[in-house]
């Protein structure tokens, strides 16, 4: 295999940012419907750019680009799929702006998810059907982020379609699973990590994650994403209260016993800020070099989990060499 591109990660735990569609929310931002967080690219890109921007602030060293919900079908769900292009590179662009406006060395990692609202992983399409569709969101944003992350994959098959197409660009990739929140360590496919890992191993693919499931499912899965050859690992779980991932349900909220309150899942009471830290101890205990948090996770957590990681933040820079260092 030719040598895995990787991005410069500093000499302690990488700290990623929160989740955006929560936080959206908690801020007043509509996004019950079929674009979910993406709606917020054309109604409120200024949140989506000082969420970025609070993250940052909080200690975040890679902030994720609002792209989880910039997919063809979704957009084509509310008669727009001739704007894909644009939100994609409007999301890259708000958190280019943020990183710029605080001022600190921070990646950005464009976010790679799945093609459609339910966690059921047996609705995933053929591979044929869904890794042009990554390729082409991936070729887009490719110039405006210093990594991808294929994110809250529900199988081996389709992490496999989505890491694909991101490493044709030849940029870092990093891959993260979602796992059933039964404390088994297993993928929503009931494949175990080690089954999924084999599927990439072919793929430069240069972290193994797990996300958008429980903290406690993260802690189970740690030891088998520690152990992948030559990768680092970590998590970065959610806060809700449950994930169906079966029947129906979808994340835009279409029946009313999904359970959707202005656009978000109940959430656990036990999550906050400090319960959150205790988890992620466990998984650095682990071995975990990238930690961070999902759904239901905001910048108070983030600002805990760098008390915990401590070391030294992103270190702020004026823009004005943000700026040349790009025109370089």
């Amino acid at each position: 295999m030719a040598e895995i591109p990787r991005v410069p990660l500093p000499d302690r735990p990488v700290l990623l940012d929160c989740g955006m569609g929560s936080e959206l929310a908690w801020r007043g931002i509509e996004n019950t419907e079929a674009l979910w967080s993406a709606k917020a690219l054309m109604s409120a890109p200024h949140v989506v750019r000082q969420i970025h921007i609070d993250c940052i602030e909080a200690g975040a060293d890679v902030i994720i680009t609002n792209t989880y919900s910039v997919v063809r079908s979704h957009l084509a769900e509310v008669g727009i799929e001739d704007r894909f292009r644009d939100l994609a590179l409007k999301a890259c662009a708000l958190a280019r702006e943020a990183r710029d406006a605080a001022g600190k060395d921070v990646l950005i990692a464009g976010s790679l998810a799945p093609l459609d609202h339910t966690m059921n992983p047996d609705v995933v399409p053929p591979n044929e059907v869904i890794e042009p569709l990554y390729r082409e969101s991936a070729e887009i944003m490719a110039p405006h982020v210093d990594l991808f992350l294929c994110e809250t994959m529900r199988s081996a098959r389709e992490a496999h379609a989505n890491a694909r197409a991101a490493c044709s660009t030849g940029k870092p990739v990093w891959l993260s699973w979602t796992l059933r929140d039964d404390g088994s360590g297993l993928l929503r496919s009931g494949e175990t990590v080690d089954e999924a890992a084999a599927l990439i191993a072919e793929l430069p693919v240069s972290a193994v994650l797990a996300n958008c499931c429980w903290p406690e499912s993260v802690t189970a899965a740690l030891p088998a994403l520690v152990a992948q050859p030559g990768k680092i690992a970590g998590g970065y779980p959610n806060c809700i209260a449950y994930i169906p991932h079966t029947g129906e349900w979808d994340m835009a909220g279409n029946r009313e016993e999904d359970g959707l309150h202005d656009g978000l899942l109940p959430l656990r009471g036990d999550l906050g800020p400090t319960a959150f830290a205790v988890h992620a101890e466990r998984w650095l205990a682990a071995g975990a070099r990238i930690i961070g948090g999902c759904c239901g996770t905001g910048a108070g957590h983030i600002s805990r989990l760098r008390q915990l990681i401590g070391g030294v933040p992103p270190v702020r820079r004026p823009h004005r060499l943000r700026h040349e260092a790009a025109q370089a």
